[in-house]
């Protein structure tokens, strides 16, 4: 991973080249000419949270004034605003009301994505028994997801007191026997990070290898294990100490190579949810959509600008899901190329456009309008413009590690910022200047 260290010395150099330049602009940089657009958005804005708007419960100074810009004297959003959080230890309500308090303005549960939020469109899930690992309330948000049939892990111990050895303090202080009354699991959905890793991990772990039923002995794995759903897969996040702190994707690390170390085999994941998933921003899209729709503004949203922190999660996944919407245009126009030179009789060689059924996660919510999604990061959080990059690369290795998850391959132009900016408010300001955009 030492081609790593080239891209990281120009994106320090590049982040203090953007940033000075940002400190006394005056409109150049985004050629702004003094037209502005309709009063009606085009646009939409996507905020990661933690190192952004807050550093743990501490608000970021410059996310108030960001928030001034984008709410009139109504107390409603002169843009479609979705917070796009891998946080997936509370219920979207819950979220809402914190970011209302903390930024001082009126912010519904519609706007706000969780880690778990996508989970809903995992409908043949949702009569199955599946256990659930995090922390908070996992029951409810389960729950108000649509599962109907939900165990956690501290129902599954209580169920096999025998199992949870690791704590001496926590042992059976005399010998009992297992309180098999719960049913047989059939899916395991991650939420985040749980309180007791050694607790989650063996009983996921003793689920994994019992095919869902806990009153026999692992099995060997000649079959796939059962469905398994992740939520939020950031290795680390930015809360008020100096450094970020593990993050649920650390747990990830640990089940998947105590897996692999027990079986030989690789830990399989139905589906990975949270950024940079193309789908947590399929979904975000959708919710963009909505507000738009909810607003009369009848033009489609075409843009989106995500606003992040972390280069691994937020840049990658803006990156990869604009990836994704020029890949869908240019399907898109393949198919009226193709269309249109049959209708005339041309014989021009056309690439063939294959009509495959699009993503299920499309289907479901209805393609988007959306054609670009604009990565922005900010340097209030993970990402440190000032962090010292070795010219000897033996000598650290920091800088060439790939924090992204192990399903998700390392790319350069997706962890490159399209811009690079101070804080929250620079962000908006020059989102606004991009746009030509004045709200009335």
């Amino acid at each position: 991973m030492r081609r790593l260290l080239p891209f990281y010395r120009a994106l320090n150099a590049l982040c203090n080249r953007q940033v000075k330049r940002r400190a006394g602009f005056a409109g150049s940089q985004c050629g702004f000419s003094g037209t502005v657009s309709d009063s009606k958005p085009r646009f939409g804005l996507l905020f990661d949270i933690d190192g952004v708007l807050v550093r743990g419960k501490m608000p970021i100074p410059a996310a108030k004034k960001a928030f001034q810009k984008l709410v009139n004297s109504q107390g409603q959003f002169v843009v479609p605003v979705v917070f796009v959080t891998n946080a997936g230890n509370c219920m979207r309500q819950t979220k809402a009301d914190q970011l209302s308090h903390i930024l001082g303005v009126p912010i519904t549960m519609d706007q706000v994505m969780m880690s778990h939020s996508p989970l809903r469109m995992f409908k043949k899930y949702h009569d199955k028994c599946v256990l659930v690992s995090g922390q908070g309330p996992v029951l409810d948000i389960a729950k108000n997801l649509g599962f109907q049939n939900v165990v956690s892990i501290d129902m599954l111990r209580e169920s096999f007191p025998l199992l949870d050895m690791v704590d001496h303090n926590r042992r059976p202080k005399v010998p009992s026997s297992q309180i098999a009354n719960l049913p047989t699991v059939e899916a395991v959905i991650l939420f985040g990070e749980p309180i007791r890793w050694e607790t989650n991990l063996q009983l996921i772990i003793d689920i994994l290898l019992t095919n869902g039923n806990l009153s026999g002995a692992h099995q060997s794995q000649k079959l796939p294990h059962l469905p398994l759903l992740a939520c939020n897969m950031d290795l680390m996040w930015m809360a008020e100490a100096q450094s970020p702190r593990f993050g649920h994707g650390t747990f990830l690390v640990c089940l998947e190579n105590i897996y692999k170390k027990i079986t030989g085999k690789e830990v399989k994941y139905k589906a990975l949810m949270g950024k940079p998933s193309e789908l947590t921003y399929h979904f975000a899209e959708y919710l963009i959509r909505g507000q738009a729709v909810e607003r009369n503004w009848t033009q489609p949203i075409t843009s989106l600008y995500a606003i992040g922190d972390n280069l691994m999660t937020d840049i990658y996944g803006a990156n990869l899901y604009n990836r994704y919407l020029e890949e869908r245009t240019r399907r898109k126009n393949s198919k009226a190329v193709a269309k249109m030179a049959t209708g005339t009789g041309a014989n021009a060689a056309l690439p063939q456009v294959n009509d495959h059924v699009e993503n299920a996660w499309e289907s479901e919510l209805a393609p988007p309008s959306a054609t670009s999604c604009k990565s922005i990061l900010v340097c209030t959080g993970v990402y440190n413009p000032h962090t010292e990059v070795p010219t000897d690369t033996n000598q650290s290795i920091k800088e060439t590690v790939f924090h992204g998850h192990r399903d998700f391959r390392f790319d350069p132009a997706l962890v490159e910022p399209g811009h690079i900016v101070q804080d929250v408010a620079d962000a908006v300001e020059l989102i606004f200047e991009q746009e030509k955009f004045v709200p009335q």
